[in-house]
């Protein structure tokens, strides 16, 4: 018994062990179960460990030769990371490399250095409270610098000190509204939101509106003073990590409603946004991912944008049903609304109905409901490639645009890296086609009951006919280490865009008008509208692919990763070879859910 219980004081820290003396020489000083509790506390065999590993940790940083050589290893395995990512298909070991620095377990490690190397595992305590009058109030002087920063309210102001000021609707005072991340107010990191003013540069300000305050910052020079009175519970405030592709154009400008035109980002579709405050319900604060040390800026929340874009819809359908007349052709036009005019020698066909020789998908959304479908935000993360698993390059466009020529001319360029599925139908074989090679043929009961469980990525229906894509047909070529080439219709966008494939979607866009149609002449390229391709393509069918590109761009352009027009089908080959390459080689913003 002896023996174990010098065992245990041998294990037991020397500082924790006089601790215990200590509090035997002063129980009769404190309540038995404190004193008993602090013991257990003290002797716990836990506490000892993590005390001896902090001696140790310790004791190694005050050893010059043990010293890190850097406290921010993380940040430079990132930076390696992106400069890797860019150099994988020029060399084996770059490769190599950048798989294994995304190993979580290193990752890991190299967090665990930085903290030791910053001392981050020294004990935070909080700092002890004063103790004041209940009926005393706290002031704070909180001097800054002006700069070119909106301070705003309920008027257009000046850019001042990077915050948005309101009148408190119950009191009638003063308040910061809000602090915009990255400002001048928010790395002071003294004034928060809910801060009573009650003095800028000496004026009192109880009693004014928040413009009679811009007019005070506005003729102020040099430094400003707020007398500020801190508001209960705030803290600072912490940036989230939310990214996200705007589907939409936004420009504070032009917006009516917004508290400060100033502190407003201007974005376009495609941008890649960080969201660092989501805290207002109707303006959210961001910036662009491309310049992270920017100050943030407005722009309208998810749900503003939403109760926005149905207002306008609201307003525009009323307009229309007043102004509709028998017969008008906006009943049955194919541009949808909002989508650019087109130029005068398409005008004229402007209300008939294109001519389609591709599947019409019998989706459950059609265009009808896509068009009333509202595209804010998609929230977005970095997909990272991995070995030998390729992502399907699927290739959307108008009917005649040019993507099977460009899926058959990328698969002669290396048939055994780039295949496409044979897609099933189930009308008749026609002389000179060979099962397996054109089309897989089966009989619709078959076909009819696959699409039922489930096997097709997408189908549809063509002149009563079925055709479609099996999911095992795609997940073979994936599989064998390929690269899938897929050219649906444009209705099977949304059916593809699984978390299960993770398709690399590409928008074969038409040229103008008259482009297109001097393209196509000078190649003496044969109508695809043409079933037997015995003449070339006419005004109307040049006319239906570009309207027919607006469309898709208007109703699925936020759904794509990549643009390529095809003007000449060389320049393209190669635009569409190089974004296959950054496919396989890029990590790349994707939806968020085919990350987590």
């Amino acid at each position: 018994m002896t023996a174990e219980v010098m065992a245990a004081d041998a294990n037991r820290d020397p500082a924790l062990s006089k601790l215990v003396s200590s509090l035997q020489e002063t129980e009769t000083l404190s309540s038995e179960q404190e004193i008993d509790f602090l013991k257990t506390l003290l002797e716990s065999k836990e506490l000892n460990a993590l005390v001896n590993v902090h001696s140790k940790v310790a004791k190694v940083l005050r050893d010059d030769k043990l010293a890190p050589l850097l406290s921010t290893s993380t940040q430079v395995l990132i930076e390696v990371l992106e400069q890797l990512s860019q150099r994988c298909h020029l060399s084996p070991i770059c490769k190599e490399a950048f798989y294994l620095l995304q190993n979580p377990h290193l990752q890991s490690l190299l967090c665990a250095h930085d903290a030791i190397a910053q001392k981050d595992f020294y004990p935070h305590l909080p700092e002890i409270p004063v103790e004041m009058d209940e009926d005393e109030e706290t002031i704070k002087i909180v001097q800054l610098v002006k700069s070119n920063e909106p301070l705003a309210g309920a008027q257009s102001a000046e850019p001042i000190v990077g915050a948005t000021i309101k009148t408190d609707e119950e009191t009638g005072k003063i308040i910061i509204a809000r602090i915009m991340h990255g400002g001048a107010a928010d790395r002071s990191g003294v004034i928060h939101v809910g801060d009573e003013v009650i003095e800028v540069n000496g004026i009192n300000v109880e009693g004014k509106t928040p413009g009679d305050v811009l007019q005070i910052l506005q003729n102020s020079e040099g430094n400003i003073t707020f007398k500020i009175v801190p508001s209960d519970g705030k803290g600072g405030q912490r940036e989230s990590k939310v990214r996200v592709r705007a589907h939409f154009d936004y420009n504070p400008e032009n917006d009516p409603y917004i508290p400060c035109k100033e502190a407003g980002l201007a974005f376009q579709r495609g941008d890649i946004l960080h969201i660092v405050s989501q805290d207002d319900a109707y303006w959210w604060q961001a910036r662009k991912e491309s310049e992270r040390t920017a100050r943030a800026g407005l722009i309208p929340s998810r749900a503003l944008q939403e109760r926005r874009v149905i207002h306008e819809r609201t307003q525009r359908d009323t307009t229309d049903g007043e102004s509709k007349t028998e017969g008008s052709c906006a009943s049955i036009c194919t541009t949808p609304p909002g989508s650019p005019m087109l130029n005068s020698s398409s005008s004229t066909s402007s209300c008939r109905q294109p001519k389609t020789k591709k599947i019409m998908y019998d989706l459950a959304e059609n265009d009808d409901f896509d068009r009333e479908m509202i595209a804010t935000y998609e929230e977005v993360a970095k997909l990272y490639p991995r070995p030998g698993v390729y992502r399907p390059v699927v290739l959307i466009g108008a009917p005649g645009v040019g993507r099977n020529e460009l899926k058959r001319r990328l698969t002669a360029r290396d048939p055994e890296k780039f295949r496409s599925p044979v897609p099933y139908t189930t009308r008749p074989i026609r002389q000179g086609e060979v099962p397996g090679r054109e089309y897989i043929f089966i009989s619709r009961e078959k076909m009819e009951s696959d699409v039922s469980a489930g096997k097709f990525i997408e189908h549809g229906e063509y002149k009563g006919h079925l055709y479609g894509t099996s999911a095992e047909s795609v997940k073979s070529i994936v599989n064998a280490g390929c690269v899938c080439i897929l050219s649906p219709h444009y209705q099977a966008i949304k059916a593809l865009r699984t978390v299960q494939l993770k398709p690399f979607m590409i928008h074969i866009k038409p040229p103008s008008f008259d482009v297109l149609k001097g393209t196509r002449t000078a190649s003496r390229a044969k109508s695809t509208f043409d079933e037997t391709n015995s003449r070339g393509f006419t005004d109307e069918e040049f006319q239906d692919m570009v309207k027919h590109g607006e469309r898709i761009d208007f109703l699925y352009g936020h759904y794509f990763d990549e643009e390529i027009v095809n003007d000449d089908l060389a320049s393209a080959l190669e635009k569409l070879v190089n974004c296959v390459q950054r496919a396989e080689n890029e990590p790349l913003w994707s939806p968020a859910s085919w990350v987590q």
